[in-house]
């Protein structure tokens, strides 16, 4: 018995001369590192866009940004006076041009496409607004 503890302990304490141990210290490091940096997840950077979207009342505004947010943007702002659309959205999402066929879609125009007849048609009074020529959605 005594034999076969004398042999564990000559195993448990074998001298490591000192670079052995700084490569084992520096290969470890190394190792955490990079497995660090594989799993580390980036946060995605919202997009920003800028949209004119015809329209012209309070009405208008709250069904522009509410169809804008229904197509995946996380922020939109209608603003009646310039007819500018502020819309921010996850490109993993979304994308403007989505935004701007849901928005069409309700029956309001946009830079690059015009609702179509029969929605605009739909509309309130109020919220007809003097047509412009862009492409057919």
């Amino acid at each position: 018995m005594l034999c076969y503890l004398r042999g564990i302990t000559h195993l448990l304490f074998i001298k490591f001369n000192g670079m052995k141990i700084k490569f084992l210290f520096a290969s470890i490091t190394a190792f955490v590192l990079t497995v660090s940096v594989a799993f580390a997840q980036s946060k995605p950077t919202p997009k920003s866009e800028i949209i004119k979207v015809w329209g012209n009342c309070g009405m208008c505004k709250t069904t522009i940004e509410t169809a804008a947010k229904d197509a995946g943007a996380t922020t939109a702002v209608w603003n009646k006076t310039t007819k500018m659309l502020k819309i921010t959205y996850l490109a993993s999402a979304t994308s403007g041009a989505k935004v701007q066929e849901k928005i069409a879609s309700v029956g309001y125009d946009t830079k690059d496409l015009t609702a179509p007849d029969a929605v605009y048609n739909e509309l309130p009074e109020c919220c007809q607004y003097e047509r412009k020529a862009a492409k057919k959605n």
